[in-house]
């Protein structure tokens, strides 16, 4: 079952934010990462959003995902992100209303 990650990133140093995405992509390919979505100005439907940029990635199994945010590669590049912002990543399950169950 597909997962999706959700990171909402509020970043307070862009020049440092620039050495984590330059090593980014290949790795996020290399373990067969989908982008859905990046914006840095989201139309915010409701509530307040204290961010500067949205992600929306996906990968195939939970496996994979984690596979990707545990590897060596990921956490070599992720300290520059970790220094240059704050912020929330999340994954949660891809759901169909055909699995489902109806109401008792």
């Amino acid at each position: 079952m597909p997962v999706y990650v959700i990171a909402q990133i509020k970043i307070h140093d862009p020049e440092g934010y620039k050495k984590y995405e330059e090593g980014f992509i290949p790795i996020f390919m290399q373990y067969g990462g989908t982008f859905l979505g990046l914006s840095e100005d989201p139309e915010i439907l409701e509530g307040e959003w204290p961010f500067t940029r949205a992600v929306l990635i996906s990968f195939e199994t939970a496996e994979k995902a984690r596979a990707w945010m545990n590897s060596p590669e990921y956490q070599e590049i992720a300290k520059h992100r970790h220094a240059a912002s704050t912020g929330t990543v999340m994954m949660i399950p891809g759901f169909s209303l055909e699995d489902a169950q109806a109401p008792a």
